[in-house]
């Protein structure tokens, strides 16, 4: 009979510091400032005779690697209904309710997301860890679950196949 666990991993190297704006509406939004953000990462997976699921080590330098793309920069949004983004020789223009937010390319990180939220991170580095597929079906990997903190207490997640360990 296959056997299913959990393993979730959370190690001081997962977590970055940027800034962001969370956006409300096309006239509200938050006022530029920072988190110090921590990620988690859980898997469901197929636990094999020899008591192991995989080796997992993989993973924890492709999450660290994610946290350092992002570790102290400014990140923006580029699917953002409200924000329009304008590149400008040295700078990224953010357009915003007829306003205009200079940023240094060299500070900024922009993600296909809608927002730069909790629950939006969350996603972005969930899709960054689905990439191949090959090597999930090759783990037994049934789920993962993404975890973003930007505080104790506060996180927002997302999930990709089943977490149940029935």
């Amino acid at each position: 009979m296959a056997r299913f666990a959990s393993l979730e991993i959370h190690k001081e190297e997962f977590a970055f510091s940027a800034g962001h704006f969370t956006i409300f509406s096309a006239t509200e939004r938050e006022q530029l400032h920072g988190h110090n953000y921590y990620v988690s990462i859980a898997f469901n997976i197929k636990i094999e005779q020899n008591g192991l699921a995989f080796d997992y080590r993989d993973y924890k330098k492709k999450m660290a690697k994610l946290c350092d793309q992002l570790d102290r920069h400014f990140l923006l949004p580029s699917q953002s209904p409200y924000l329009e983004l304008e590149e400008n020789d040295d700078y990224w223009i953010a357009h915003y309710n007829q306003k205009k937010i200079p940023f240094l390319k060299e500070d900024v990180v922009i993600l296909p997301l809608t927002n730069i939220t909790i629950e939006e991170l969350s996603y972005w580095f969930l899709q960054q860890l689905l990439t191949d597929a090959t090597e999930l079906a090759h783990h037994a990997i049934q789920g993962i679950t993404v975890k973003v903190y930007n505080g104790p207490g506060q996180s927002g997640g997302a999930t990709w196949g089943t977490m149940n360990t029935e």
